[in-house]
């Protein structure tokens, strides 16, 4: 008998007091943490603020249903500081919806982990279906052979005196046997119910307080500092001619979110951001290496982005962005160390596949989920689409289209088809100059050059074991220019050509390596190199990519608490700008962020 095993200190009085008892009350000493929510004793010092993700989240762990307090909507979870950009995979799994609402408990057969031969199963089923005050877990499982303490026991047998008091109230017959037990019960246990009603009654005064005191009825605000000290220990430019200034500073990226609902399923997304960690890209004279949380805008705050999403239909969300979206925002990266900067890979490179990198601005954006295991996306970006000059706007200026098709059939394992189209959103921001090509017009010939591009990416993760995570990315772009180029008076006119360009990486991560929560990873790869070009530069200007260049990451991201977290790292370039005169550029960083 539960109720005296758990008891044990007290046994030789308790025996002869209960087995006195009905077997209805016997019953409730297997009464656990139930979703009925006077069976949920609460915590003495519980907090009211949610804990962002972990960074690697945990699968198998089940919470218990809680009883709304406060009238505030249920804000979908913003995934904004993409801790993981992996957490928004399978936003659309019906499966998971079903597991977070649970219908009542009627019978005794509907608890999962109760057969007919367990002994106290008439007792239970007595409880669950003659009064209704026993429900169980929301995943339908009892958990009868876990200890019990006293308070839990109160917290049972208050929900079941709640029960009757309400069943006499309505005038429903109840046994006076059960009555007579109950008040014998309540006596033995007086003290437990009223600090049981104590607790409840600090619990409602505080949930009061905040409501009062609360930031909107609508919106919830959210932050996120990253703090770097970076700096280039070695490297040259310009074919070895020129050595790169060993500098270190000390700067930071700031976001502060306002994560809006109106009804509970939608999303309305406000990001302002400012920050002073500079690009490398004008020391360096290669995109290579460029860490993922660059924010130079010398602390000019700003809003960055703006994002509505809402289901426009079943298993399809929609995501309307007037304000500085990005193709990550509604595509799934398909890389298990995507932190956007924050999290994961400190490099922009080792954070995504370059090519989600080559549409930016106003547009709109579709997700949605086929037969429990595909997974479709796509969208339009136009990246001066609020200008209405010549040459711009949503349809008339540069902008690029994608799509992307991914395969899903377990939690462990995923692998992505992308299809990107642009017109002048070439530049991804990583790899060579030469890759990103209307930068390099510009700064060789000072004139600028309207490019076409289709780009092709394949993306895998692999959750090989718990502590061991596959994964990588291969991609390709054919780009064509759509005009020539006039260079001056004493050179030829650059003709119209085409440029084809390859990126790859192979990313081993370890979650959990020395302590829950950590996470070590190694990147390696090539960085976007222009590996094919038909187009005539002048003599002494080289088409193509010619030399080998690697990119190597390795980084350490250790928690130190729900908040901070500290990313030491160090990023090496074998061949700077794929030319192999220049030495190895090495960049370290220290990374910490904050998380509020």
């Amino acid at each position: 008998m539960i109720i005296i095993i758990n008891f044990a200190s007290v046994r030789n009085e308790m025996i002869n007091r209960f087995f006195l008892l009905n077997p209805i009350i016997l019953g409730l000493g297997m009464i656990l943490f139930s979703a009925s929510t006077t069976q949920a004793l609460p915590q003495q010092d519980s907090a009211f603020r949610e804990s962002r993700d972990d960074f690697l989240p945990r699968s198998g762990t089940m919470f218990l249903e809680e009883k709304k307090t406060s009238p505030l909507p249920k804000l979908p979870k913003p995934d904004r500081h993409f801790q993981l950009r992996q957490s928004r995979d399978g936003f659309l799994n019906p499966a998971s919806r079903r597991q977070g609402s649970v219908s009542q408990v009627t019978s005794v057969s509907e608890l999962q982990d109760i057969s007919p031969t367990d002994w106290a199963y008439e007792a239970l089923r007595s409880l669950v279906e003659r009064y209704g005050c026993i429900v169980g877990y929301p995943d339908r499982t009892f958990r009868g052979n876990r200890a019990l303490s006293r308070y839990e026991f109160a917290a049972g047998l208050n929900a079941c005196m709640n029960t009757i008091e309400r069943l006499i109230q309505e005038n429903v017959a109840v046994l006076r046997e059960d009555i007579e037990k109950l008040k014998r019960l309540a006596q033995e246990f007086e003290q437990e119910l009223i600090a049981l009603g104590a607790r409840l009654s600090n619990l409602e005064e505080r949930v009061a307080y905040l409501e009062d005191h609360q930031f909107s009825t609508t919106t919830k605000l959210t932050g996120e500092f990253v703090v770097g000290l970076t700096g280039i220990t070695s490297g040259q430019r310009d074919g070895g001619s020129e050595e790169i200034n060993k500098v270190t500073n000390f700067g930071y990226r700031g976001r502060l979110e306002l994560n809006t609902t109106f009804d509970g399923n939608d999303l309305l997304y406000t990001r302002l951001a400012t920050g002073t960690v500079p690009a490398y890209s004008d020391i360096t004279g290669t995109f290579e290496g460029e860490l993922g949380f660059s924010q130079p805008d010398g602390s000019d705050l700003a809003v960055e982005l703006i994002i509505y999403e809402f289901d426009l239909a079943e298993n399809i969300r929609m995501f309307v962005e007037p304000v500085g979206g990005a193709f990550d925002d509604f595509v799934p990266t398909v890389n298990f160390l995507d932190g956007d900067g924050a999290f994961g890979a400190i490099s922009a490179f080792g954070s995504r596949n370059p090519i989600y990198y080559m549409g930016e601005g106003p547009g709109i954006g579709f997700q949605g989920r086929l037969f429990e295991v595909f997974e479709w996306s796509g969208g339009y970006l136009a990246t001066d689409g609020n200008d209405p000059s010549l040459g711009a706007g949503m349809f008339n200026g540069p902008y690029g289209l994608i799509g992307q098709f991914a395969y899903e059939p377990s939690d462990r394992l995923k692998v992505a088809f992308t299809y990107v189209h642009g017109y002048n959103n070439l530049d991804s921001g990583t790899g060579t100059l030469r890759s990103n090509f209307q930068t390099f017009v510009e700064e060789e010939f000072e004139q600028s050059v309207n490019t076409v591009n289709n780009s092709y990416g394949m993306e895998f993760t692999w959750r090989i074991f718990d502590r061991f995570v596959l994964g990588g990315w291969g991609g390709f772009t054919s780009t064509r220019t759509l005009g020539a180029i006039d260079i001056g008076e004493e050179f030829d006119v650059i003709q119209r050509g085409k440029l084809d360009i390859w990126n790859w990486a192979v990313t081993l991560a370890f979650p959990d390596a020395f302590k829950e929560g950590d996470t070590g990873a190694i990147i390696v790869g090539m960085e976007p190199w222009v590996s094919k070009a038909d187009i005539n530069f002048p003599d002494d200007l080289r088409k193509t990519d010619q030399d080998s260049s690697f990119h190597i990451e390795a980084i350490y991201q250790y928690p130190i608490n729900d908040n901070i977290v500290i990313t030491p790292g160090i990023i090496v370039i074998t061949e700077p700008d794929f030319d192999d005169r220049n030495e190895a550029l090495v960049i370290g960083t220290i990374r910490t962020t904050f998380t509020f």
